[in-house]
């Protein structure tokens, strides 16, 4: 029985989750279809647009996607703090980057007009300010924008209409360092596992790629959550070294290709040993991702299954 989202999704336990859509009918979200010919390539752009420009507006970073011919991928980290620390103004120019909100909430963000509200009517705006403002950090919402936007392009270019989404999208919990690690892998390989790419440089809409791409400007992407290594907690980002996440996807990537057991490089055993990964179970975390965990992902979890 289908567990209720808010059941899923719990910011006490951890803010990073994997979400997961797939398409409901025998055409494709992307990519060509081999029965009619069809080409949907261009939805890809515009998925990884989209999701890269909510992440801009919320407070949710995308720490890892791919884009695939019948599903999507992301790896979301939610910035519950970020939101609650937004001004009124922030909240309402965010929200209506996406929505025209209200008469209210429009006069309100019209300085020439703002001026003119009541007091009363001027509380109704604080309480949609709060509702807005727990929507920005909402996984729910921002997945909701994110998938109707492509539901209707798509129903739209294929002139028809109904369900275009495998019902609600799917979310994992990642419990700890190691489970977040083994997900963002997990989803840059995707390309590479379905032998859509050789290489993770030409792994088309991942994020891996647009990593690569950066690293060689001695930049990070500026839409994906960064790799900040040690530094102290006060900076949000991924707390590993960027150079030993890339090494670690490329080895793990060789091993997944040729379908058997592999070693891992000595240049990524540092980033495993703080991990708490064995080679076992590395492998396996990345292999099985989806199929033997069902709604939250940790190391634990995974020895007990283990030890079963």
């Amino acid at each position: 029985m289908p567990q209720p989202r808010k059941s899923l999704i719990c910011l006490e336990s951890t803010p990073y989750y994997h979400c997961v859509s797939r398409c409901v009918r025998r055409a494709y979200l992307c990519g060509v279809d081999e029965l009619t010919g069809k080409c949907y390539e261009h939805r890809r752009q515009v998925i990884e647009d989209r999701a890269l420009k909510l992440s801009t507006s919320f407070a949710i970073d995308i720490c890892a996607f791919a884009i695939m011919s019948n599903h999507t991928h992301l790896v979301l980290h939610v910035n519950k703090a970020k939101a609650l620390a937004l001004n009124n103004d922030e909240v309402l120019a965010r929200w209506h980057r996406f929505h025209k909100g209200t008469v209210l909430s429009r006069r309100y963000v019209d300085t020439k007009q703002r001026h003119t509200l009541s007091e009363a009517e001027l509380k109704s705006v604080e309480a949609l300010v709060k509702v807005y403002r727990q929507r920005l950090y909402s996984i729910s919402w921002f997945m909701r924008l994110l998938n109707e936007y492509i539901a209707r392009m798509a129903n739209k270019e294929d002139e028809c209409t109904g369900h275009f989404w495998e019902g609600r999208f799917k979310s994992q919990a990642l419990l700890d360092e190691a489970a977040l690690l083994a997900c963002m892998a997990y989803v840059d390989l995707n390309p590479i596992r379905a032998g859509v790419a050789k290489t993770l440089e030409t792994s088309p809409h991942t994020s891996i790629k647009r990593r690569i791409k950066a690293v060689k400007n001695n930049v990070q992407p500026k839409k994906l959550m960064p790799f900040i290594g040690s530094r102290e907690r006060t900076h949000i980002g991924l707390r590993f070294e960027l150079k030993d996440y890339l090494q670690l996807v490329d080895d793990t990537g060789r091993s997944i290709r040729q379908d058997k057991p592999g070693s891992i490089s000595a240049n990524s055993e540092p980033i495993l040993t703080r991990a708490g990964l064995t080679e076992v179970s590395w492998q396996l975390m990345v292999n099985t991702i989806e199929t033997q965990f069902s709604t939250s992902v940790s190391v634990s979890i995974l020895e007990h299954k283990k030890c079963a």
